[in-house]
């Protein structure tokens, strides 16, 4: 009969056994799945039952309603819109942050993480301000669709860009030094070589950028104007669906919401891995 013995120098833990970082605990898991259950499971759990308080039918005249309907279609489409603006310009940001050398680029670098940072109603107060009916460069965009796109797309600025940076300091330049040696354009090398690297994290930027914008509602509540069937999104229907006591509702709208945003979020994840795949193989 042998015994095992931990190797010189490992850590011992309780019992003097071994302790490696190999494999995580029951322990881990159990406090795993107990803090994803109170912060996200228990509260996902409480809306759906919230938004069937009235019934299924209840349920289904709260999202079929004009309003409603409306309201999601408005935040969708502006949602996809600005997810397409970030996709583009993140990319284009990512890629002069990486790329290129310039003076203030560490100021740049910085200021791209500042719609993580600041209110979202700070941010719609300075929109107003610059966009509103006193506009000091005399471009009034307050209560449009613009607006919004204006507004959606200044708090998702990130998401692109942060995802993408990273892949574009490990992609090896060499590969690129070879292609163009071999005769290769910029624009084969781009979507022959880069984009393949990066597309996983461009997609999931994108999604990012999308979810984060079909629930926003701080930086759309003042430059926005909330107008029912033009300008309201769905976060401020749900919001006056709670101030003429309709909770049931708002509980549907935002049940209707979180299944839009798990679906592209599962949808973009499985694309990407199967990128991601292709790409090793």
């Amino acid at each position: 009969m042998t015994t095992e013995t931990p190797e010189k120098g490992a850590p011992t833990g309780f019992l003097g056994r071994s302790r490696t970082f190999s494999g995580v605990s029951p322990i881990g898991i159990g406090v795993t799945w107990l803090w994803l259950s109170i912060i996200v499971l228990l509260p996902l759990a409480a809306i759906t039952v919230q938004s069937f308080g009235d019934g299924w039918s209840g349920f289904w005249d709260a999202i079929s309603s004009e309003n409603a309907i409306d309201a999601l279609w408005i935040t969708v489409l502006v949602s996809l819109i600005v997810a397409l603006i970030n996709v583009v310009f993140g990319t284009i940001i990512a890629w002069v942050l990486v790329r290129d050398e310039f003076p203030g680029k560490a100021f740049v670098n910085a200021i791209i993480d500042l719609p993580f940072a600041l209110p979202t109603i700070v941010a719609s107060l300075v929109l107003l301000s610059l966009y509103g009916p006193n506009s000091p460069i005399d471009i009034q965009l307050n209560a449009t669709k613009p607006a919004l796109v204006i507004a959606l797309t200044f708090v998702t600025l990130p998401f692109v860009v942060r995802q993408v940076q990273p892949v574009l300091l490990e992609v090896d330049k060499d590969v690129e030094e070879a292609a163009a040696v071999l005769g290769a354009s910029n624009w084969t090398t781009w979507t022959k070589i880069l984009l393949p690297a990066l597309l996983p994290s461009i997609l999931t930027g994108a999604g990012l950028a999308f979810t984060r914008a079909i629930g926003e509602f701080g930086s759309v509540v003042l430059i926005g104007g909330n107008i029912p069937g033009d300008t309201q999104v769905a976060s401020q229907y749900i919001q006056q669906q709670i101030e003429i006591d309709k909770p049931a509702a708002a509980a549907a709208v935002s049940v209707v919401l979180l299944l839009i945003a798990f679906v592209v979020l599962l949808v973009l994840r499985i694309v990407s891995r199967r990128q991601a795949v292709r790409e090793e193989d």
